[in-house]
């Protein structure tokens, strides 16, 4: 949610419209294959890695990416069926290989494959890697992955990496390196904004920019989403974090255009570029046929995961099925006919938390859903107020992109943990390009005498400007003023960072789940070191986030 366009004022904010108003207002990982090059060779070539997600217990998505021939480049139709051969191995050696199978590879999937692979066992790690070609074989690098521990089955923690937005031009893609580097990480969550679709020197201006993507042009057919994805594709940190880890993915507004809703997008003009559909549409397919995303109802990202009795893992999809984004200081963003999960993702949702048994209910969300306002007022006056004036009844909304702008569903969804006594629910967030650790309050304008329904962790992003860099500014100046206005108008936000550029780790047991939140030195570098700077947790039943002063090890 990123507008490169300065909104008029009753348009919905951007982002940079979004920090600004705060502001005003106060190791290279061990290469695990072969290495592939930029150039493709006169017969097959793997040059855009391999990758791995969704894990099951007895299950895992495979995915590559083959060049038949020099011309066959992302998004060009061009190239002939090939052949490809995928095998699954116990040690990366391939000694002792347990699943093996083949594919083709065609223009149709712009010469991408995937292999849902079955018959596995749970908790375990494995090795896997493509071949293609007749005589001679071309092996693609190798990729090491993991099973989710079995349904049910005793599990006593599980680890997660944590990323969202990651504009290639906005930087290196460091934070994927030092994720890759891990050797403890059961799976990496991809939170949306995994590319952009700006055109060259939009976002940021052509005088930030640190390296150019392809195509040059804002992206609006399937050609052109296909070679934006293979543009992505070919970076080396990105390529390390799939060959390493298990992603599971879910998209938001930039896989598509910037604040998408389910008629339109706010950077997509009907006519000049074509219909709204056909550009979904697009992206969409594109989407599928570049990501290690099994399609879920509908074509869309919403699904859930399991692992072991410990965690449940529902994803959502915030973009496919919502109500137009309202407008700052309009009250229809408590109208209850407006949506932005849409009726049946809503119901999925409260379905799997109210039947799951597991001790932690995680809930990918793309955009956050805890309250952010400015300008409180007096609890007994909100009410009133809101009538009156057709303010949003919790105060007034910044950024009505996220939960904030669509207010009947949080409201629905929160009263729902409350009545039905649903606790550890833990939402995961990217988006904004901030850090922030979160109660998610029953009722924002009376906490903390009121309840908190759950916790938020919302990781910031890879590359994609936050505060320092829209303004220009030094990290640690305006922020802090910021950061404390946020804090002293919102009473559940713990901890939020706006200038860092980073990471996170979710580590969950049976007594607690705890962010740890890391930051890369330059984004600017391809050479980036990272630190650990803050953590925070919620510990079983609380309901509440609290500040740990150290990593989990």
């Amino acid at each position: 949610m990123t507008s490169r366009h300065a909104p008029s004022p009753l348009s919905a904010p951007s982002r940079r419209t979004v920090v600004k108003a705060a502001a005003a207002g106060a190791v290279m990982a061990p290469v695990l294959g072969s290495a592939t090059t930029a150039r493709a060779a006169d017969g097959p070539a793997f040059l855009h890695g391999v990758a791995s997600g969704d894990p099951l217990p007895d299950g895992i998505l495979l995915w590559t990416r083959v060049t038949p021939t020099p011309d066959a480049v992302p998004g060009s139709g061009c190239g002939v069926d090939t052949a490809v051969r995928w095998e699954v191995a116990e040690d990366k050696e391939f000694a002792r290989v347990v699943a093996q199978g083949s594919t083709v590879a065609s223009a149709a999937s712009d010469h991408t494959v995937k292999a849902d692979v079955r018959g596995l066992g749970p908790a375990t790690t494995y090795w896997f890697r493509f071949s293609a070609g007749d005589g001679t074989r071309t092996w693609s690098p190798t990729g090491r992955t993991r099973t989710a521990p079995a349904a049910g089955a005793a599990t006593p923690g599980v680890r997660f990496g944590v990323v969202s937005c990651a504009n290639w031009e906005a930087g290196f893609f460091s934070p994927y390196r030092h994720l890759a580097a891990r050797a403890d990480l059961d799976a990496v969550l991809h939170l949306g904004d995994y590319i952009y679709e700006y055109a060259s020197g939009s976002y940021p201006a052509a005088k930030y920019v640190v390296r150019p993507h392809e195509p040059r042009h804002e992206i609006l057919t399937l050609a052109d989403y296909r070679t934006r994805h293979g543009n992505y594709k070919t970076d080396t940190d990105l390529q390390a974090l799939h060959a390493a880890h298990p992603v599971i993915a879910i998209w938001d507004d930039h896989e598509f255009a910037n604040d998408a809703w389910s008629g339109g997008a706010e950077n997509h003009t009907p006519g000049t570029e074509g219909a709204w559909a056909d550009r979904v549409a697009g992206a969409k397919q594109a989407y599928f046929e570049w990501m290690p995303v099994r399609t879920s109802t509908e074509g869309t990202v919403y699904r859930r995961l399991r692992f072991g009795n410990l965690a449940d893992l529902h994803l959502l999809d915030l973009r496919s099925f919502r109500s137009q984004q309202s407008t700052i200081g309009n009250g229809s963003v408590d109208d209850p006919d407006r949506t932005i999960t849409g009726r049946a993702q809503l119901d999925w949702l409260k379905s799997g938390l109210a039947g799951s048994d597991a001790t932690w209910k995680l809930v990918g969300t793309s955009v956050m859903i805890s309250p952010v306002a400015f300008g409180s007022v007096p609890a007994h006056l909100l009410g009133p107020l809101a009538e009156m004036l057709g303010l949003p009844k919790e105060g007034l909304a910044v950024n009505v992109d996220q939960w904030d702008g669509y207010t009947d569903d949080r409201k629905e969804l929160i009263t729902h943990l409350r009545d039905r006594s649903i606790t550890n629910t833990v939402f995961l967030t990217g988006d904004i390009h901030m850090a922030w650790a979160n109660d998610v309050p029953v009722k924002a304008a009376t906490y903390p005498l009121s309840a908190s329904a759950a916790t938020e962790f919302v990781v910031t992003s890879v590359t994609s400007d936050n505060l320092d860099d829209i303004l220009h500014v030094a990290p640690g100046t305006l922020s802090v003023v910021a950061g404390a206005a946020v804090k002293a108008a919102n009473r559940h936000v713990k901890w939020v960072d706006m200038d860092s550029h980073g990471y996170g780790v979710l580590d969950v047991t049976a007594e607690r789940s705890q962010m740890d939140y890391y930051v890369v030195s330059d984004r600017t570098k391809r050479d980036a070191t990272a630190a650990w700077t803050r953590s925070y947790r919620t510990l079983s039943g609380t309901q509440k986030v609290e500040r740990v002063n150290q990593p989990v090890r």
